[in-house]
């Protein structure tokens, strides 16, 4: 068992606190974030300490701190030259982390979302995933990416989740008006797009494949796709990305 520590815990470190804490690796996490240290102490026991404890106490440290705070927080830590750093902060890159964390020379990046803790959340790891590898899986599946240009681009997509999101909030809140009953509509909507995405054949063009499946000439799956297109809802999607992507560093 590693001894993990937190710095920052907030609703992307509290999942994977729970997670390994659940596993048996002693957790210790930054009180930054009162009252989620508090339940993760009362539910899963893990310690409560300041940063700098944080990382004394701790083998393997994730920086999962506000990335615009990570120069203010990291500059005033002391690290070890056998601490594995896990940052899960998007745009800080690893230049930056190997100066903010020396001597510590072990450095991954990784995009973490909440269901990690129930499995299946897909881990990105730049430059290595071998310590994610070690801490999450085989619930979680990690895959190395070649470079930080291609790990950013993760991030940029990553975004794309809280969007889709919001058009099955949109959608249910239109069946919800119609049947009288919200509870029952939020939860058919997240339902149909859950179980089919669990249900659904892995491997490139199947997204594609499986759209055009549904969406046939005179049905009306065909008229919900070619109405979002016309309604600019792709290019409004793509824009979105490509702007991200440009603040998170990529060359255009």
């Amino acid at each position: 068992m590693k001894r993990i520590g937190f710095i920052g815990t907030g609703h992307i470190a509290a999942p994977m606190a729970r997670f390994l804490a659940g596993k048996g690796h002693p957790v210790t996490v930054s009180a930054r974030n009162a009252d989620v240290a508090a339940g993760l102490a009362a539910s899963h026991g893990v310690a409560v300490a300041d940063n700098q404890d944080v990382v004394d106490a701790s083998d393997v440290v994730f920086l999962c701190v506000r990335p615009p705070l990570a120069q203010e927080v990291l500059q005033r830590l002391s690290f070890r030259s056998t601490h594995q750093i896990v940052s899960v902060m998007a745009g800080v890159p690893v230049t930056m982390l190997k100066a903010l964390c020396a001597p510590a020379a072990e450095i991954t990046v990784t995009i973490p979302l909440g269901y990690l803790e129930q499995g299946g959340c897909p881990l990105p790891g730049f430059p290595d995933g071998r310590v994610l590898r070690d801490l999450f899986e085989p619930e979680n599946p990690v895959h190395d990416v070649a470079t930080e240009d291609a790990l950013n681009m993760h991030f940029a997509v990553c975004a794309m989740v809280p969007g889709i999101l919001d058009i099955i909030a949109t959608g249910s809140q239109w069946l919800g008006q119609r049947t009288g009953d919200a509870a029952a509509a939020e939860t058919y909507a997240t339902q149909l797009v859950s179980g089919y995405l669990a249900c659904m054949a892995r491997g490139a063009g199947r997204l594609a494949a499986e759209r055009d499946s549904l969406a046939t000439e005179g049905t009306i799956s065909l008229q919900m796709t070619r109405a979002l297109r016309e309604g600019g809802a792709h290019d409004a999607l793509t824009g979105a990305m490509n702007a991200i992507g440009v603040q998170l560093g990529e060359k255009r």
